[in-house]
């Protein structure tokens, strides 16, 4: 029997609450904690019948309820295939916008090279906040499992850990439900000794694979995404003779040409809160290349937590009134191109 929405809310609620507190669920407990708005007895009746279809069973001392292996497996499959759905829908949507953004953003490199006559970068977004939106973990080897870890702006982590057992499929889903409920929504440093202490105890006797798990879930919301990087203009440097010295030359370019030492730029320049501009002049450049250059950043913002570098490499006698006045306007731009309702 295919449960009714108002069945399957008083389950999840009653496995929810099961999950926090450890105790039996009683009818007046899910009053409260659904939005439901159903008197007791009626949650009552519905839970009745929850208990005749097997999703949830009551121990002899209590009157209230608590999960049974069936009413997890419904709360786990129901949970997962909601997920997976915002996942695939946020990933079909984000494909579409990175081929419009792509575009927009390489034009934008051209554009600020053709009209300052110097060189330009724009990197791609990055995310200032990295929460834990899913969390799947799924036996690959009898000694090994394979953690999924959905980051906010759908960042996909895959990684592998070890386990010294062979875990039952009851066992794996018991986990899958423990790290879902509670690390969904947080970030690394909401992630405290109290979340997961409450995780090791609904985990019992597997609370040292708890904390192995988390170990790797934190190293992998804290590794640092590979920052791509698009470059126009760079010959425009060999127009200005205190550039022009061969050795500068092929350092700069080198620069120019390589993603890592670009993305080692980016990380080394400032974001202000403000999104405001920033120049760097000479040896206040934080890369050595270009200690003979001056170079002018700016932030953009798709979305909240969403950003991007744009910069603007030069001699140090560049029209910085120019420079800044072409950023200005562009952010004007950027911020009515990205915020504009569509």
């Amino acid at each position: 029997m295919e449960l009714d929405e108002r069945k399957l809310k008083i389950l999840q609620a009653i496995i929810r609450n099961y999950l926090e507190t450890g105790e039996p669920v009683g009818s007046r407990t899910i009053s409260k904690y659904t939005d439901l708005n159903l008197s007791s007895a009626t949650i009552r009746n519905e839970m009745a019948d929850l208990e005749e279809l097997g999703y949830i069973i009551q121990p002899h001392t209590s009157a209230g309820r608590i999960p049974s292996d069936k009413g997890y497996r419904l709360y786990v499959d129901t949970m997962l295939e909601d997920k997976v759905q915002e996942v695939e829908n946020m990933r079909e949507l984000l494909i579409e916008k990175a081929d419009k953004i792509d575009l927009l953003l390489k034009q934008i490199a051209k554009l600020l090279a053709v009209n300052t006559n110097y060189a330009s970068l724009v990197t791609k977004p990055q995310y200032r906040s990295k929460k834990v939106k899913f969390i799947q973990l799924t036996e690959v080897e009898a000694d090994k499992l394979l953690a999924i870890i959905v980051l906010e702006g759908n960042i996909v982590k895959n990684k592998m850990i070890a386990v010294t057992e062979v875990l039952e499929k009851e066992v794996l889903l018991k986990l899958n439900i423990v790290f879902n409920t509670f690390l969904q929504g947080l970030d690394l440093a909401e992630i405290n000794m109290t979340v997961i202490q409450k995780m090791k105890e609904q985990a019992g006797a597997y609370g040292n694979l708890v904390s192995s798990i988390l170990d790797t879930i934190a190293q992998a919301i804290s590794e640092e995404e590979e920052v791509e990087v698009y470059t126009s203009g760079a010959t425009n440097i060999l127009k200005y003779p205190e550039l022009n010295d061969m050795s500068k030359i092929t350092e700069l370019m080198g620069t120019f040409e390589e993603q890592k030492l670009l993305t080692d730029f980016i990380n080394k320049t400032e974001t202000p809160d403000n999104g405001g501009i920033q120049v760097y002049i000479g040896s206040e450049t934080p890369v050595e290349a270009m200690k003979d250059c001056s170079v002018v950043t700016a932030t953009y913002e798709i979305e909240d937590g969403v950003y991007g570098k744009i910069g603007i490499i030069g001699p140090k006698r560049m029209d910085y009134e120019k420079v800044v006045g072409t950023l200005h306007t562009l952010m004007v731009q950027l911020d009515d191109i990205f915020k504009k309702k569509t």
